[in-house]
């Protein structure tokens, strides 16, 4: 059943499942909540409350948001935990990797664990000699691009061929489910909107993040030549001892819809330590340190 939560004039839809610990899954650009379909059901029977939410402008949520930036994505996320009555872990794909990073640096209390699939987190710079030795690459950069210059709906189906090299078994039907939310105007927009965005802004914050981090990469993601080196790129921001990395090989850029069970693996026993109350009291320590030498460097 869907709910909504009204934030700043615009309606963010959600559904709850399952008793427990909060968890929160947040898409990526151009989806829809329906894409962790494979993993809900693992983490309610795991033992988690889980809150699958669709970002402002998808799926069921409203459009004429004022920006679609992961600072914009974060605030609806912590809005959201806030409201849920926290602290939760925040699984985010994509975009919404980069818009957890910022949920968790801004609202340490809430926010007590990142896992990050194939994650956009940092600002991004062309990979020439990426393009020119991974066609892969090269062809998954080439769509992206038309659909950010022109919205093209072709363009975008073109890349989730490439972006999904295994597909579902649900893969038609989802692909036309796909097709038919972006046909609506407002829905490209959206897409195109989130495409402009930059990560720099929860690269920002990637040093101010005091909870546990797990970044899980496909090895096979057109959208890097090299996913593994973004993911490693990623951990080296972040302060020492809180990242760890995962590679799932020949996974793309939607590994939980791919290869869920290979997510489950590593996505249950993160939780459970992460959700553990030491791991939150550590949590809690370590925040309180880095605010008491925050404050010493200003003095």
């Amino acid at each position: 059943m869907t709910e909504f939560l009204t934030i700043d004039g615009g309606a963010i839809a959600y559904d709850m499942s399952g008793e427990g610990p909060l968890v929160v899954l947040a898409h990526g650009m151009g989806d829809s909540r329906h894409s962790y379909r494979f993993v809900v059901p693992a983490l309610v029977a795991a033992g988690y409350r889980v809150a699958n939410v669709d970002l402002r402008g998808c799926g069921e949520s409203s459009t004429g948001w004022a920006g679609y930036s992961r600072t914009d994505i974060a605030g609806d996320l912590v809005a959201l935990v806030r409201h849920l009555g926290g602290p939760a872990v925040i699984v985010g794909q994509s975009i919404s990797g980069g818009a957890a990073t910022i949920a968790a640096a801004s609202a340490p209390e809430l926010v007590v664990g990142l896992a990050e699939l194939a994650p956009f987190t940092r600002a991004q710079s062309v990979d020439l000699g990426g393009l020119l030795r991974d066609k892969r690459h090269r062809a998954g950069t080439v769509q992206l691009a038309k659909v950010l210059m022109s919205g093209s709906l072709k363009a975008w189906l073109a890349y989730l061929d490439l972006a999904i090299p295994t597909k579902p078994v649900d893969w038609a039907a989802e692909r036309a489910r796909i097709e038919t939310s972006l046909s609506v105007p407002e829905r490209m927009a959206v897409l195109r909107a989130m495409a402009k965005t930059s990560p720099a802004d929860a690269g920002a914050r990637l040093a101010d993040v005091r909870c546990r981090v797990l970044v899980i990469e496909g090895s096979a993601d057109p959208d890097w030549s090299r996913p593994e080196a973004e993911g490693e790129r990623i951990l080296a921001e972040l302060p020492a001892g809180l990242g760890e990395l995962a590679v799932i090989d020949g996974a793309g850029h939607y590994p939980h819809t791919e290869t869920p069970e290979a997510v489950l693996q590593l996505l249950l026993p993160f939780l459970a330590a992460t959700l553990s109350p030491a791991e939150q009291a550590d949590q809690a320590d370590r925040a309180g340190r880095a605010d008491r030498a925050d404050r010493a460097d200003r003095a």
